[in-house]
């Protein structure tokens, strides 16, 4: 059985952000190419942003550290540590209000 550290990753993934000249750093912490399962621990420093993208199936954002926000369309909803939020399946992007980091749990449909 294998186990990760989430918080040992956030904090080497918030570095990797910090000096990163787009200001963000992904690991992908379970699935892959080919799984319906994807896990992705994704960093971003504050004032950073992951610009409108659609979304790959039904997805969460879960903040391990941090304050983002979620926007799609004229709604948004903002979250902190702790906070769970479902990701619409229509166009979105993600602000980091401060220095965050979030588990992306991504299930893709399958055929």
């Amino acid at each position: 059985m294998l186990s990760t550290s989430l918080t040992d990753l956030a904090e080497q993934q918030l570095a990797a952000a910090r000096v990163a000249p787009a200001g963000r750093s992904a690991h992908t912490v379970h699935g892959g190419s080919g799984r319906a399962l994807r896990q992705t621990l994704i960093a971003l420093a504050g004032g950073q942003r992951l610009d409108d993208h659609e979304s790959p199936g039904e997805a969460t954002l879960q903040v391990l550290r941090g304050r983002v926000r979620l926007v799609a369309a004229d709604d948004s909803a903002d979250a902190s540590t702790g906070e769970l939020l479902i990701v619409p399946g229509t166009r979105h992007s993600l602000e980091a209000i401060q220095d965050s980091v979030v588990l992306l749990t991504v299930v893709k449909p399958t055929a």
